[in-house]
């Protein structure tokens, strides 16, 4: 009897804690949240961080901090939030250096697809091949020639070593047999400082982060690494129309630490749904060349597995190797 009556104050204490665990979650934000972007700020992955952000701390009444940690092509940012404790108050923006990363380094101290919850997708963009003022290629075609003609001497920026940037770029040359200088900086924002001066040739950047000053004409675009050519960039065309089968882009999201209660992510990914599909935010995402990426946390995860896998060829095909 003494037994029973153990096991049943025990089973009420478990149910009662989880109902408190589940009311804490909906009442989730009770104070302000975390969101690491493994990059500084300036560069694409930041600028749509601090656009749901804002909005995520108007619709839930809590600051959504965007804090920029760079470093180590985007895996510093990673481990602080594979680390961090699993309340929802700690988010990473997740893009594609996380699945490059898995194959490109040869250890990590963390498994992204076991480490990471995915919450939510954010935009899918292009990547855009962009050059300084400076090279004198006007389209695809020319520029291979140049390079071609000049191994070695042309130098390709990148966000950092095992970014979308830089394995678009590592792509393009396995590809087309070029052979260029990868110069890796700590983020977009840095690496475009030295194009606009010349430093460097050619970038294949995140559209977000390079749209503004190709319209400004202060930087050219020679094509877009999507399969099909940019609403936002009509006249530019695809690396594909110069080197068949040639594909990449980026792709934004959010992620959590393992462990994250069911219910914060539920929730996070419900009021991200609904921002992206605002009038406001689908334009400003159309602006900076997204297309916006609702679903499920299942769905988003989908996403992160397959580009793992693609990118693990890539980097195979490519021989790049990060230690």
């Amino acid at each position: 009897m003494l037994r029973r009556n153990c096991l049943r104050l025990l089973s009420a204490l478990a149910l009662s804690l989880a109902g408190l665990g589940s009311a804490a979650a909906l009442d989730y934000p009770t104070r302000p949240v975390r969101w690491i972007v493994p990059y500084p700020a300036g560069g694409a992955t930041d600028i749509l961080a601090r656009l749901v952000g804002h909005r995520l701390s108007e619709r839930l009444g809590q600051q959504f901090i965007i804090e920029n940690k760079a470093g180590a092509g985007n895996n510093i940012g990673t481990e602080a939030v594979v680390n961090a404790a699993p309340d929802g108050y700690t988010l990473l923006l997740v893009n594609p250096a996380n699945a490059i990363n898995a194959s490109l380094y040869a250890k990590l101290n963390f498994n992204f697809i076991r480490d990471i919850v995915p919450v939510a997708g954010i935009t899918r963009t292009p990547n855009i091949m962009t050059v300084s003022k400076d090279v004198q290629a006007k389209t695809v075609a020319e520029f291979i020639a140049y390079a071609k003609a000049n191994p070695g001497k042309v130098n390709m920026a990148s966000s950092g070593n095992g970014t979308s940037v830089h394995l678009s770029g590592e792509l393009f040359m396995a590809m087309t047999g070029v052979k260029m200088q990868h110069v890796p900086y700590r983020g977009a924002a840095p690496a475009l400082t030295d194009m606009l001066s010349g430093q460097v040739d050619v970038i294949f950047d995140n559209m977000p982060s390079v749209i503004s000053h190709i319209k400004a004409g202060t930087l050219r675009a020679l094509a877009v690494t999507t399969a099909e050519r940019s609403q936002q960039l009509p006249d530019v065309p695809t690396v594909a129309e110069t080197v068949k089968d040639y594909e990449a882009s980026a792709w934004f999201g959010v992620g959590a630490p393992k462990g994250t209660p069911n219910e914060v992510v539920e929730k996070l990914n419900k009021e991200i749904n609904e921002i992206l599909v605002e009038p406001a935010m689908r334009a400003r995402l159309a602006e900076l060349g997204g297309v916006p990426m609702v679903g499920s946390p299942e769905d988003f995860g989908k996403v992160v597995q397959s580009e793992t896998d693609k990118w693990k060829k890539v980097v195979e095909f490519s021989g790049a190797r990060v230690e």
